[in-house]
């Protein structure tokens, strides 16, 4: 019975899904997403927002995995892993991001240290996009205790992992202060000391991807900024910097103050997830995960990117099942 009623609930999502593509994964709040795209498919990461009409403060204690081979039709591929699958964690399955490296898929999240005060980065390891993911470490690869920029405890938050084409591994990662190190090639390591980006108005979400602009390598750096926030970024030579401020893409939402980017590339197109709080029954805990299809300008910046209901439209991959 259970394996029927998840089937008729799978079909249900898609169904959804391919007619009104925003916000995605009714009747599921989502937030945070991170994107993986392997094998013409497209892996979509999301915090789980649990919290009651009513609640008052955040409740998430998993992480949902979503794939799609159109950007309309999504498969729920299930929970590969929860805040409690690092051991040392009490909980808090909060932002995260994932990468690809040596046949591994590295999974670098946030969530609530159980003995050090505060927030911390962890980092767990599958041989599946889909999971199951399993701690990679035995201990957080950043505590609270390691950055003294700030006396909250929620300034070490929302990493986000780049794997340049050099091989090198970069780490960023923060709220209120930007803050970003390299990794070793073992991915469970800092690779240095941690560094400070100075961003004007930087909150949180920092997300960085590259492409080629006229021949040259552009990085992109793209992050929260404000509160309620908005959607700003920032260009430069290498991942790190100089930088050029290149203003705001995406604007605030009107039922949460958060919004939290990831921009990625598909089929020669290119997309920004994020989230809003537009499902019914949505609000500041109860938040909703969105895509938006969009072009480059000609000299590689990135326009004002409008939120819509239809999202983008199909893109099939050929050979995706």
């Amino acid at each position: 019975m259970l394996k029927k009623i998840t089937a008729a609930a799978l079909s249900l999502l898609a169904l959804g899904a391919a007619q009104a593509a925003n916000p995605l994964f009714a009747p599921l709040y989502t937030a945070d997403p991170a994107v993986l795209v392997e094998g013409g498919r497209v892996y979509l990461f999301a915090g789980r927002d649990e919290a009651l009409p009513a609640g008052k403060d955040f409740v998430m204690h998993e992480w949902r995995v979503f794939s799609s081979c159109d950007m309309v039709n999504w498969r729920d591929d299930g929970v590969p892993l929860k805040a409690r699958t690092f051991a040392w964690a009490k909980g808090r399955a909060w932002a995260s991001d994932i990468v690809k490296r040596d046949g591994k898929y590295w999974f670098y999240s946030t969530v609530e240290h159980a003995t050090v005060p505060g927030f911390a980065v962890g980092v767990a390891v599958s041989d599946s996009p889909t999971g199951p993911f399993v701690d990679a470490r035995g201990s957080a690869l950043v505590t609270n205790d390691m950055t003294q920029q700030t006396d909250i405890a929620w300034d070490d938050i929302d990493p986000t992992v780049f794997l340049d084409d050099d091989g090198q591994a970069w780490l960023y990662w923060g709220n209120t202060v930007l803050k970003y190190a390299k990794l070793k090639a073992s991915m469970t390591e800092l690779d240095g000391p941690i560094h400070v980006l100075p961003v004007k108005d930087f909150v949180e979400a920092p997300y960085l991807h590259k492409r080629k602009v006229e021949g040259k390598s552009t990085y992109y750096l793209s992050y929260s900024e404000f509160f309620p926030e908005q959607t700003a970024y920032l260009t430069g030579p290498s991942p790190t910097g100089p930088w050029t401020p290149r203003g705001v893409i995406m604007a605030k939402n009107l039922k949460t103050p958060t919004i939290h980017q990831a921009i990625f590339d598909f089929n020669g197109r290119s997309y920004i997830a994020y989230h809003n709080a537009e499902l019914p029954g949505g609000g500041e805990y109860r938040r909703s995960v969105a895509i938006e299809e969009f072009s480059y300008r000609p000299d590689g910046t990135i326009p004002f990117i409008e939120q819509t209901k239809t999202g983008p439209k199909a893109n099939p991959s050929a050979g995706c099942k």
